[in-house]
């Protein structure tokens, strides 16, 4: 994953941010040298190269007073990534989280820097059909794994409600989309009307959702096709595990132009698995039938990713978006609202 150098006034000061480390990350040795890494649209994260090796630091982008309630909840991504070391899912190895915000000015948390390579292009540009296959393979047994950790056995049984998952989604977002609204998209107005009435009448088990699980928040061994590290769990909670599922398999629905897409692609001359091929593996892997309501679940993650960029259009507008092309992620909120549309109307 590529880095950038920090923006001055937005750069953690480095001194002390050395001194909190050496009193609770064991071994750490300074100076500090920060970087700033170039994905990331809510949280800011920097490399931190020591002389005692490389870490990671993950920060809100502001202090808590100017954020909404529950935004930007790096509290929880440390608590789930600690609770799920040692589990089959891998993680980047977490040292210690700050929430006084006098040290740097924001809460943060320290992890363990995690070499490999991070497949931004859904594609895979420049891979054999062997090794794309392969790829698509390995995060579908991942995601399958992480639904079927036992959530109370690890510590997390109560890291969300556990009934009315997407009721309290649909209204939930709702709520996010109409804070950061700037304008009426119809599709979204279909959306929020719709959703309600059209929910599956079977609610599925209980599982730990990451939120935003991806190729790009995978970190892959340099030269196998095994994943070293899920990264980014700030939208992790208990829920519908097809709804997490459904999210990952958005790409199979938009074109290479929006989000990096597979939607008018040759997937079997490329190697990618169709996409009812690999709903087909994961069901199998967890033991589970996918049926009718695949569309809803579609529907709905559009719903839910285009209030997502609406927040980050907002706070492009604001001034408070930590990423460069923040304005040109937000505007993508009516696209994909329309083709939550589509998917809900097919």
């Amino acid at each position: 994953m590529s880095t950038l150098p920090p923006a001055a006034a937005a750069t953690p000061d480095a001194a002390a941010l050395a001194a909190w480390m050496a009193d609770r990350v064991a071994g750490f040795r300074g100076p500090l040298r920060l970087s700033k890494f170039a994905g990331g649209q809510s949280n800011p994260t920097y490399l931190a190269a020591a002389a005692s090796g490389e870490y990671v630091v993950r920060c809100k982008p502001a202090p808590a007073a100017e954020l909404p309630p529950s935004a930007h909840a790096i509290e929880r991504e440390f608590r789930v990534m600690q609770a799920l070391a040692g589990s089959a899912v891998p993680l980047a190895p977490t040292f210690a989280l700050c929430s006084d915000e006098s040290v740097i000015g924001r809460v943060f948390y320290v992890m363990g820097h995690v070499p490999g390579r991070c497949l931004s292009e859904n594609e895979l540009p420049g891979m054999s059909r062997a090794g794309r296959r392969a790829i698509y393979d390995e995060a579908n047994r991942v995601i399958a794994a992480l639904h079927a950790v036992d959530p109370v056995a690890v510590g997390l049984g109560d890291y969300g409600p556990t009934r009315d998952y997407l009721p309290r989604q649909i209204a939930r977002w709702t709520r996010q989309y109409r804070l950061a609204e700037t304008g009426r998209v119809d599709a979204m107005e279909r959306l929020i009307d719709w959703l309600p009435s059209a929910l599956p009448a079977t609610a599925a088990p209980v599982c730990l959702l990451h939120g935003d699980f991806k190729l790009d928040n995978l970190i892959f061994d340099a030269r196998e096709a095994r994943i070293v590290a899920v990264l980014d769990w700030e939208l992790s909670t208990l829920g519908d595990p097809l709804a997490d599922f459904a999210y990952h398999c958005l790409p199979w629905h938009t074109s290479p132009g929006l989000l990096h897409g597979l939607a008018g692609l040759d997937t079997d001359a490329l190697g990618i698995p169709a996409e009812v091929a690999y709903r087909q593996a994961y069901a199998a892997r967890r033991g589970i039938e996918i049926g009718a309501e695949w569309n809803f679940y579609l529907a709905f993650n559009c719903f839910r990713l285009a209030g997502i960029f609406q927040g980050i259009l907002r706070r492009s507008l604001d001034g408070t978006a930590s990423h460069a092309r923040a304005a040109d992620f937000g505007r993508m909120a009516p696209v994909v609202a329309e083709l939550g549309w589509r998917l809900a109307s097919a």
